[in-house]
């Protein structure tokens, strides 16, 4: 369901926030009590094993029976809900749904039975959360602050990968090693023990050696596991630390857990260690991507976080109920767009003084355009990527600006954000938006508004960027009445700020409804 809607109608005002994770190889729900502080407490964790990845990763499509189960599973958790009255919940869908042919099909008779907006999120979106928990569990401790960082958590259609420097975001990957997509691709559950690990070993090695280009993973110093399996490993041969939530399992420990496990079928790891079926049979395969990756790294030992993405979603959810924001998360938004204007070519004293001027005009006019933080930060990610497609065809760049940035994963920004960015760098020149436009007709009409807004903003910014070049720092505004004036510097030449400003303000007088006009001097 949306964030900020209620469920039913409580019968007081709640604090209790909810997430509900539609995994690959189970469903879970977490709900949580936001303190004042913006920190929150966990209630209560559910989780019920459905094996959607199954039908997923071989077939393509979502079988009936486990969507019929799925849908059950998530009544149940609809409720227990009810019981709590609880306020803001989001339920998202990873890998499985997301690469399921028949995934709107599934997603309707979600809607349908249990009135839950299901939200199929990508790979960043993930990342984004999973990243968001393991900085409030880990914060200052183990010396994972300093230096480069990893935070790996392997899931049942794939790993997630974030590259952390000093703290700070730098990358995000999503590699195809998830547990379950693992097994079903390479059709181990047919095979002995040793055959089965053999196959599996191979083809997690070759695929971290293939993407060592991308991912540095020889100048990790630091490896922080996440995930159900990981905690197993902790549960099993892990040291306690002053963290709570923290445990450290050293590499011998962890090899000599692998080589244990290696040995058994999951029917006979869930006998020996009390263990659902469902849980059992992703162990080896994930223990293997772990201890692997942890090879290709300088780190001597896995540092392992009881959180999950679902506490991701708690925290966010807690935080937009008390108006806080994760700065860490912000800079490594900026710094993946950064990275993506970088591969296109993008000139970043270009692209840096339109962001400058576009977020001006933006706190500038905040009581007319009425749009949030959240819409700040799209509005300067969109501004520094708006001519990434000039490395395509420069007299259509806005057009490849937007096919690239829909088409990339941005960290940090949903399926819905990164839309809203890309829709926002194809008007900051050509035509503005039109009814012929297909992809723009086709968004709702909120969206449409919001993308109007800001790409209005990016649209002026540009053309007093190309029209008045390396000085635009001694450049600034003042609204008066219907009219936003902008004041250039004693030198500037009006006459060529005037020709730059043709074809470009028309977007921002029609949805301000103010002219623009230009005064020399300040």
């Amino acid at each position: 369901m949306d964030p900020n809607e209620k469920l039913d109608t409580p019968k007081h005002e709640s604090k209790l926030v909810a997430a509900v994770d539609v995994g690959s190889n189970a469903l879970r729900m977490a709900i949580a009590e936001v303190l004042p502080n913006g920190e929150f407490e966990i209630l209560e964790r559910l989780q019920r094993a459905v094996r959607l990845g199954q039908d997923t990763f071989l077939r393509g499509r979502l079988g009936g029976q486990s969507m019929r189960a799925a849908v059950s599973v998530l009544q149940d958790f609809r409720q227990v809900l009810r019981l709590y009255e609880v306020g803001p919940l989001r339920a998202v869908a990873t890998s499985a749904v997301r690469e399921a042919s028949n995934s709107d099909t599934f997603i309707d008779r979600v809607f349908m039975a249990t009135a839950f907006q299901l939200e199929v999120i990508g790979t960043s979106e993930e990342s984004r959360l999973t990243v968001s928990a393991v900085r409030r569990a880990v914060g200052d401790a183990l010396d994972v602050n300093r230096g480069a960082s990893l935070i790996a958590d392997v899931g049942g259609g794939s790993t997630l990968l974030t590259l952390l420097e000093d703290g700070e975001i730098v990358s995000s990957h999503g590699l195809r090693l998830g547990s379950i997509w693992l097994q079903e691709m390479l059709a181990t559950s047919q095979e002995s023990p040793d055959r089965s690990t053999e196959l599996l070993r191979h083809h997690i090695w070759n695929a971290l050696s293939t993407a060592r280009t991308s991912l540095p993973l020889d100048r990790v110093q630091s490896f922080i596991a996440v995930g159900g399996d990981a905690r197993f490993a902790a549960r099993e041969v892990g040291k306690p630390t002053d963290v709570p939530d923290l445990m450290i399992v050293e590499q011998a420990d962890l090899d000599r857990l692998v080589r244990q496990c290696q040995k058994y079928t999951a029917e006979e790891l869930s006998r020996r260690h009390g263990l659902p079926f469902a849980e059992a049979e992703t162990i080896n395969p994930a223990l293997l991507v772990y201890q692997l990756l942890l090879k290709k790294t300088q780190a001597e030992r896995l540092i392992v976080s009881h959180v999950s993405m679902r506490d991701g979603l708690l925290l966010e959810l807690a935080r937009a109920a008390t108006g806080q924001e994760d700065e860490g998360l912000v800079k490594g938004m900026i710094h993946s767009a950064a990275a993506l204007a970088e591969k296109y070519g993008v000139d970043p004293a270009h692209a840096g003084a339109v962001a400058d001027l576009a977020i001006q005009l933006f706190d500038l006019l905040q009581a007319d355009h009425g749009l949030s933080t959240r819409h700040r930060l799209l509005l300067r990610v969109a501004a520094m990527l708006h001519e990434v497609g000039a490395l395509i065809n420069p007299r259509s760049l806005h057009k490849h600006s937007y096919y690239i940035i829909s088409n990339s994963e941005i960290f940090g920004l949903n399926r819905n954000e990164t839309e809203i960015v890309a829709h926002t760098a194809r008007y900051h020149r050509g035509g503005g938006p039109k009814p012929t436009h297909i992809d723009y007709a086709a968004l709702p009409r909120e969206k449409r508004v919001v993308i109007n807004k800001l790409a209005a903003l990016v649209r002026l910014a540009d053309a007093l960027v190309r029209g008045h070049g390396d000085s635009t720092r001694r450049m600034r505004f003042d609204r008066e009445g219907d009219e936003l004036i902008v004041h250039l510097p004693a030198a500037a030449d009006l006459l060529l700020e005037r020709r730059a400003l043709v074809g470009r303000r028309d977007l921002f007088e029609d949805v301000y409804g103010m002219k623009v006009r230009l005064e020399e001097g300040q």
